[in-house]
């Protein structure tokens, strides 16, 4: 791949300035706020050189997009296709790591839920959630736990959106949540990272009542 584009004349590292450029520029803005010279910009290079790697703001949003969701997915399946670890330590796992990722990329959350609402025939078509998430070791975990009567809730999905809404929604709701607590990035950091302890314990609690 990279000896075709060189003997396209293309540079890969011009390439990946653009798209790293075009990464921080989208989840910022997202798609349809965005203009590709915001990202030539962000890049600094001219308009011309970035029509010339990449055709369309269309093309390069679905390869950013696609990096975005496969890399957040992949994290987690690899979590929760762990064999060795227990139900509880995958949920103890996949709230360090993801907190741990949000508060790096804090852009990740808006951007993700947006645009997968906006345009979820070209994106979600390209990634193997199903397969990925539904069908991992976690779950499996899980309908044993159901019929062991451990975990009295059977649907994985109320599983899956509590753990995910514990972590996911105060970033979402981060502004609100600062003004409210009158608490700047670092205090409000600092609650996220609290929340590594609180949320196998708040899950566990919840799966087992009625």
């Amino acid at each position: 791949m990279e000896k075709n584009k060189k003997e396209k004349g293309l540079d890969v590292s011009t390439e990946e300035k653009i798209k790293e450029a075009a990464r921080v520029v989208f989840h910022k803005k997202g798609y349809a706020a965005t203009r590709t010279r915001d990202i030539a910009e962000e890049a600094g290079i001219n308009l011309a050189l970035l029509n010339y790697y990449f055709r369309s703001k269309e093309k390069l949003f679905e390869i950013i997009m696609f990096e975005t969701l496969f890399g957040f997915f992949q994290n987690m399946g690899l979590v929760l296709n762990d064999e060795k670890s227990t139900l509880q330590h995958k949920v103890e796992r996949v709230a360090s790591n993801y907190i741990d990722l949000i508060i790096k990329e804090p852009d990740i959350p808006i951007f993700m839920l947006s645009e997968i609402r906006n345009r979820p025939d070209v994106l979600l078509v390209k990634l193997p959630i199903r397969q990925l998430i539904m069908n991992s070791v976690f779950f499996q975990q899980h309908r044993k736990a159901v019929d062991a009567g451990k975990i009295k809730e059977p649907d994985p999905l109320h599983f899956i959106m509590n753990l995910l809404g514990l972590i996911v929604f105060p970033f979402v709701a981060g502004p609100l949540l600062k003004e409210m607590g009158n608490i700047r990035d670092e205090g409000f950091n600092q609650l996220m990272q609290d929340r590594k302890k609180m949320i196998p314990v708040w899950i566990e609690a919840m799966m087992k009542a009625r």
